[in-house]
């Protein structure tokens, strides 16, 4: 049975890509969201094992001492990982995952090159517009707005070494090319484009 594809997806915050990833997955078979460990508060509406894996700090260090992460991030005092097994699993049965990470825990993705990830940075069309959209959610601060804008320059800086760059300007746009990554993606390793193996009866 073929692997399924490891697509590593970042983006500065305000750049759209939760947006992206969730009609992704409501209209593409044979994908999954990676859930990732954090001993951060769930906020309003989020649920344990669907949007995060909600786990004490203590049991978080244990399983990175443990090497139960395949790859791991400290971001503003609160710890975030990626279960290793989990994706391992999810990949052998032939599922594309889609890992929704920052450029530090991507570059730790990178560095193993044993699970032949797809890098695909999703960045807003300007600086100017970036700015805007954060401010027009209405959410945060302006000493916040600013430290986000800091980190998405910092971010952006690091979107050359990623495999592919879409740029989420027109969200029907990126959209559709963020589907025909996927796709392509899929066909170059002769499987399908629902992502299902081929030919079917292969062992």
């Amino acid at each position: 049975m073929s692997r399924g594809c490891l697509f590593v997806i970042s983006a500065p915050s305000g750049a759209g890509k939760t947006t992206l990833l969730k009609k992704i997955l409501a209209d593409t078979p044979g994908i999954s969201f990676s859930v990732s460990h954090t001993t951060r508060a769930p906020r309003p509406g989020e649920r344990h094992g669907v949007d995060y894996r909600f786990i004490k700090r203590d049991d978080f260090l244990r399983l990175r001492d443990d090497g139960a992460f395949l790859e791991w991030a400290e971001v503003h005092g609160n710890f975030y990982g990626t279960s290793r097994l989990a994706v391992e699993q999810t990949l052998q049965q032939s599922e594309d995952v889609l890992l929704d990470i920052d450029v530090q825990g991507a570059r730790q993705v990178r560095e193993q090159n044993e699970l032949s990830a797809v890098f695909l940075f999703i960045a807003p069309p300007s600086g100017a517009i970036l700015e805007q959209r954060l401010r027009d959610r209405n959410s945060d601060k302006p000493q916040v707005i600013a430290q986000r804008l800091a980190n998405a320059e910092r971010e952006m800086a690091e979107a050359a070494w990623y495999d592919f760059l879409v740029v989420n300007d027109v969200l029907a746009e990126a959209l559709a090319l963020l589907r025909a990554i996927i796709t392509a993606e899929r066909c170059r390793r002769r499987r399908q484009p629902n992502g299902t193996p081929w030919p079917p009866y292969a062992p």
